[in-house]
């Protein structure tokens, strides 16, 4: 087993803290130039299995290559900005985000959205925003060339006998520092998930390298805020390996954006990769099932403080139905759960100034604009072109828990002729047939884009009149918040964060802003298409009322980052 690397004043003269000197923090010693050479390997194993000597030096060689060295007056976007403080009189907080993905970098979900835009609303309101992700080979060049070496080291981790080679890059934008941290051993991958094979060691080393990261630039965060299995373990790490370094004073909270993806393994494997203490794996923390350690289920437990992307999502999480096994873990830490909904970033979504838009529009023009955008719409997809059709948008991943039984069982009856129907997304074979299949039995009414387009996406929210949000269970959901800012009423389940965002109309009242359905049930989510069309096709003048109260409605991440702001100051009172 490998020796603990050493204190975090080894690593930097900086970091100096007042700290027991003598104590041993997983932190890092400081690369010595010689030994650059040891950065990497083919694959994460014991070290009987290290590359040789000329291996490991063209493995040196490549990283070098990999981070060039930028001059100052080429890449103004790495100038340290002045601090974005809107509200200085606010209490200031520092804040560390760890996560898997974050936009523009790399995005494979609504957590990409959320590690991009929260951190900048936050430093809104006066916080001091750190942004850590692994540098994933697949993060675009443009983005790579513009990082700056911050510093290096060797890690220890878990029981491999191995010292790991541990690089910092940094990238500084809208007042967030974004920090990657570096191993070509285990970040080369053209994806940033493969398989539990090889994601387990994966982020037991990006979890424990984050932490050795901070301590190694002398950073020390008042809140370390983690994001989803791939950074559970960074509680875990806090309290136990790291609690006698600097970065042992900071809080922790854990964020569940999925609780469907927990990294469940085998005991042996995750504590041979993370190195953790053996009371870590109790009951009561990693174990599941006696044999098994569940990475979420551990970081659950050691966080201080539990969140998930919405109120509802996090009552439906204790129960049985939506518990994915955890229910009774998350019901025992329900005094430490919050639910806060997320927001949309206004500068990425904006039909007054989306360049994507054949028309852009505001609340106060959106009637006289958005038929424009539908014709642009049906022309682009090959659909009959008549603004008195109503189109149904779909933009989700092709998959059941999206409630794609529900719409593939259904979209014969929808189809009556006057309505049309355009899905962007990829997913299950079965859906994506399916799919075809009726483009080709409805040609003109039916439109499959069996693909992702970040642009044809933004002009279906512009050009739809409804978009179908029917998943059997949606933590928060971002489409249905796209879709009102851009004037096109949402049709949703009430379950997660559909059911807080979305109010059924009421057509007594004339109030609500949507249509929702909640039995997961084909027969239902059709009532609720019917609902929303005789009210666009027979009362025209209330179907533009909800549309105008939908673009009114402030869907920004405002509110929330006010929620975590007021998180974080409850759990670091002094």
């Amino acid at each position: 087993m490998a020796k603990e690397a050493e204190p975090a004043k080894k690593a930097a003269p900086a970091a100096k803290e007042a700290e027991p000197a003598k104590k041993a923090a997983p932190t890092a010693k400081k690369a010595e130039p010689a030994k650059k050479t040891a950065s990497t390997a083919k694959k994460a194993e014991p070290a009987k299995k290290t590359a040789a000597t000329k291996k490991k030096a063209a493995s040196a060689d490549k990283r070098k290559a990999k981070a060039p060295v930028v001059e100052p007056e080429s890449t103004p976007a790495v100038a340290e900005p002045a601090p974005v403080m809107e509200e200085p009189n606010l209490p200031r907080r520092s804040v560390a985000f760890i996560g898997s993905e974050c936009h523009p970098f790399v995005k494979t979900g609504g957590l990409g959205d959320v590690m991009y835009a929260l951190p900048r609303e936050l430093a809104r309101l006066n916080c001091d925003v750190r942004v850590i992700l692994p540098r994933y080979a697949c993060i675009p060049q443009e983005y790579q060339n513009k990082m700056i070496y911050r510093g290096e080291f060797y890690m220890d981790l878990g029981n491999t006998g191995r010292s790991y080679y541990v690089g910092i890059m940094e990238y500084i934008w809208d007042g967030v520092v974004y920090d990657f941290i570096d191993n070509e051993e285990f970040f080369s991958w053209g994806n940033p998930y493969t398989n539990l094979v090889d994601d387990i060691p994966k982020y037991c080393f990006f979890s424990k390298a984050a932490l050795a990261a901070l301590n190694y630039m002398n950073w020390i965060p008042d809140v370390v805020h983690c994001h989803d299995w791939q950074a559970a373990l960074v509680p875990v790490y806090l309290r136990t390996l790291f609690k006698d370094s600097p970065v042992g004073r900071a809080r922790s909270v854990i964020t569940i954006h999925n609780l469907r993806f927990q990294g469940v393994y085998n005991i042996p494997t995750i504590k041979y990769w993370s190195g953790l203490p053996d009371e870590a794996f109790g009951m009561g923390a990693l174990k599941q099932d006696w044999v098994e350690a569940n990475m979420l289920k551990g970081g659950l437990a050691y966080a201080d403080r539990i969140t998930t992307v919405s109120g509802t999502y996090a009552w439906e999480i204790q129960t049985s139905e939506y518990g994915e096994r955890l229910e009774d873990h998350l019901r025992y830490h329900s005094h430490k759960l919050r639910g806060i909904v997320n927001g949309i970033d206004y500068g990425m979504w904006n039909p007054e100034t989306d360049p994507a838009l054949a028309e852009n529009y505001s609340l106060g023009n959106v009637l006289d604009h958005k038929m424009a955008n539908k014709l642009a719409l049906q022309k682009e997809l090959g659909l009959e072109q008549d603004t008195g059709k109503f189109v149904i948008g779909l933009i989700s991943r092709l998959t059941n828990q999206k409630g794609l039984d529900l719409v593939n069982a259904i979209v014969p009856q929808v189809l009556d002729g006057n309505t049309q129907v355009v899905v962007l997304g990829t997913g299950d074979k079965q859906y994506e047939d399916a799919f075809r299949a009726y483009e080709g039995s409805y040609k003109g009414t039916f439109s499959a884009c069996i693909q992702y387009d970040e642009g044809r996406a933004h002009r279906i929210y512009a050009g739809a009149d409804a978009l179908l949000v029917p998943s059997r269970f949606e933590p928060c959901g971002l489409t249905q918040l796209n879709a009102m800012h851009y004037g096109t009423l949402p049709i949703v389940r009430e379950t997660g964060g559909l059911k807080d965002t979305v109010e059924p109309y009421n057509e007594f009242n004339g109030e609500g802003n949507g249509f929702t359905f909640d039995r997961y049930d084909a027969g239902l989510l059709l009532d609720a298409i019917n609902r929303a069309k005789s009210l666009y096709f027979n009362n025209r003048y209330h179907w533009d009322e909800v549309v105008q109260r939908d673009m009114a409605k402030d869907v920004s991440w405002e509110k929330s980052a006010r929620q975590y702001k007021d998180l974080y100051l409850e759990l670091t009172q002094w």
